[in-house]
């Protein structure tokens, strides 16, 4: 469990996000008459687990085979020499269809026109090879001189257009019914702010930013917000300067209305200081459960005693005890406890990773919450509400990305990997993979060479010039785009590799 729990959710989330994610571009081609060669989930190099097929009306299959080849002989000059291009390497051309006809009957290449199926061996992602389209794997002299009425480059613009969306647009209409679905199953219960008997829990930045731990949040820039993560997001996306908190005194009984000014660069120092939060509801330290033989039960400490100080300093959060637990590893410490509404102290010393061996109860679960629940209609209107808010969450973040900051919090897989719960919970996998999607429909949809939005960008250029780029200028313009895209994916996985060795 734990960490392979994470994998797992990851991979599925992932694998199921790019399937629909190619099927929306195969339903298109197919629409156009488009043909594609080859379907996959997960990647396939050198031979597949699983490959089927139609041929002549019935489908074939083969298990644990080598890859087909790709339909291509290689080229030759009018002397009879293989044609090599100028760094000396063997070209290649389509074959004929003469060259087809004369393939053995279990050669699949002899029947081009139906789609090959398969399931790779490498658990991730998956891929749709659209016939004729110029793409960085695309070799020299692979297409023919004259495109068929059956290959993408052959269509109408307004066609391929429709072909290259098709991905983009199954992922966030995929977000969407999978946000409705969550409401409609689940329902939304979140703990309202009001209910928060203990006030918010902050972050050193913010602590420094004018919080107090205990503070109750009032309003954001003069709006008042019923969920601590909407207040949240908009102190760190939308930017909010002005935050109004309800403060006690020192005698305790009374409060004071306080006004915290945060300065513009507020979420670049959360970031910078990798912060994995700026406010989470507070709780004081009772403990729930002593384990047997533990160094506090040595001490004395028993299930009901509420933990006050460490060394003389008071504390009143179960998050300040939990972070001088790990700052006194193996250093003798004494804390300061009430049993029975008398004050007492024991010597504990924690361990090598910061426990003396109790549990704390958890008083978020004693929080009165909220329940709202949705019927089929009223999940509607909610899920696209929440699709879209989740897109421009996530565009007004990546401001964040250019900043140096930013660029050193960016994450590859193991990142995205952490976001999933050590505990299958398959509401928390369902918002997870909505979120992604939208992240893979946007990401997508960038205007960048080797995605999308870079042939999107080729197809709009053509639609209002009139003039079609070259399909050499499309495949050095691929090449680049995918050799920059592979250098950011070598170094959002390099920071995390480093974040887990540090």
């Amino acid at each position: 469990m734990g960490i392979s729990t994470q994998i797992l959710g990851l991979i599925v989330s992932i694998s199921f996000l790019v399937i629909i994610h190619e099927l929306g571009h195969y339903t298109f081609a197919r629409i156009f008459h488009t043909r594609v060669d080859k379907f996959y989930m997960f990647f396939n190099p050198y031979f597949s687990i699983v490959r089927f097929k139609k041929v002549n009306g019935k489908m074939r299959f083969k298990f644990f085979s080598r890859n087909t080849p790709d339909p291509l002989k290689k080229m030759m000059r009018e002397d009879g020499t293989p044609a090599l291009d100028e760094k000396g390497k063997q070209l290649y051309e389509p074959m004929t269809q003469a060259d087809l006809d004369a393939l053995p009957d279990d050669d699949w290449r002899k029947y081009p026109g139906t789609t090959e199926w398969g399931i790779g061996w490498i658990p991730f992602g998956g891929y749709c090879a659209i016939n004729g389209m110029i793409d960085e794997t695309t070799k020299p002299g692979e297409l023919p001189a004259e495109p068929h009425p059956y290959e993408f480059r052959s269509k109408p613009a307004w066609q391929r257009l429709f072909i290259i969306i098709g991905g983009v647009l199954v992922n966030f209409v995929a977000a969407l019914i999978l946000y409705v679905a969550i409401f409609f199953t689940w329902g939304e219960q979140y703990i309202p702010m009001d209910n928060a008997e203990y006030g918010i829990y902050f972050s050193e930045t913010a602590v420094k930013a004018g919080f107090q731990n205990g503070d109750k949040i009032i309003s954001v820039d003069g709006k008042k917000y019923e969920k601590l993560g909407d207040a949240t997001s908009a102190i760190l996306i939308d930017g909010a300067q002005r935050v109004n908190v309800l403060r006690a005194t020192t005698d305790s009984t009374a409060a004071d209305t306080v006004t915290v000014y945060l300065k513009k660069d507020f979420a670049q120092k959360v970031i910078g200081n990798k912060e994995k939060f700026i406010c989470k509801y507070n709780m004081p330290f009772v403990i729930d459960s002593v384990n047997a033989g533990s160094i506090a039960e040595k001490a004395g400490l028993r299930r009901g005693d509420s933990l006050i100080a460490v060394n003389g300093q008071e504390m009143s959060s179960f998050f300040d005890f939990q972070k001088t637990f790990a700052e006194k590893k193996n250093t003798a410490i004494e804390l300061v406890y009430i049993r029975d509404n008398q004050a007492d102290t024991a010597m504990v010393t924690p361990d090598t990773e910061g426990r003396i061996g109790i549990q704390a109860v958890n008083f978020i679960n004693q929080f009165e919450s909220k329940t709202v629940e949705y019927d089929f209609l009223a999940s509607i209107p909610m899920g696209i509400r929440k699709g879209f808010e989740t897109l421009g969450d996530y565009v007004k973040q990546l401001k964040l990305i250019f900043t140096k900051e930013g660029a050193t919090q960016l994450g590859g897989f193991g990142t995205i990997g952490s976001i999933f719960p050590k505990v299958w919970d398959w509401q928390i996998f369902w918002n997870m993979t909505a979120f992604l999607s939208i992240i893979l429909a946007f990401m997508n949809f960038l205007p960048i060479p080797a995605l999308d939005g870079g042939y999107i960008l080729f197809i709009l250029v053509e639609m209002i010039t009139g003039r079609k780029p070259s399909d050499k200028f499309i495949g050095y313009a691929n090449t680049i785009g995918f050799i920059l895209l592979f250098a950011l994916l070598i170094y959002a996985n390099g920071l995390d590799i480093l974040r887990a060795f540090h």
